[in-house]
């Protein structure tokens, strides 16, 4: 089974910038649509964003216009990059396909 592995968070001022890495340990991505999603403390999982096979991006009310999602097809990964956050994205964010299961995720901390 193709397992995912989310990379990249850390602690970031607010403004500040991250990209997400999902790395993939098959070319899952081209045969597959992939989200990423986040849970903060105490909340729920949310969606963030799609990414379809085609290239399509869908996203979230609460990051468009400040994250884009690509994907990088030599490399079985794709992306989530992340400009001008805020502490209300401080989550641990996951991604996933619906074919894969759940990972540990990367922790994001948004914070002065």
């Amino acid at each position: 089974q193709v397992q995912l592995v989310e990379s990249g968070g850390g602690l970031v001022q607010p403004g500040g910038s991250l990209r997400l890495s999902c790395a993939a340990s098959g070319d899952i991505f081209k045969t597959s649509a992939m989200g990423w999603y986040r849970q903060a403390p105490g909340k729920q999982r949310e969606w963030v964003g799609s990414l379809s096979i085609g290239h399509t991006t869908y996203l979230a009310d609460s990051v468009k216009g400040r994250f884009t999602i690509s994907r990088d097809n030599t490399k079985n990964t794709v992306y989530l990059q992340m400009n001008s956050l805020k502490p209300e994205d401080t989550a641990v964010y996951l991604c996933k396909t619906s074919s894969t299961n759940w990972g540990q995720g990367t922790q994001v901390t948004v914070s002065s």
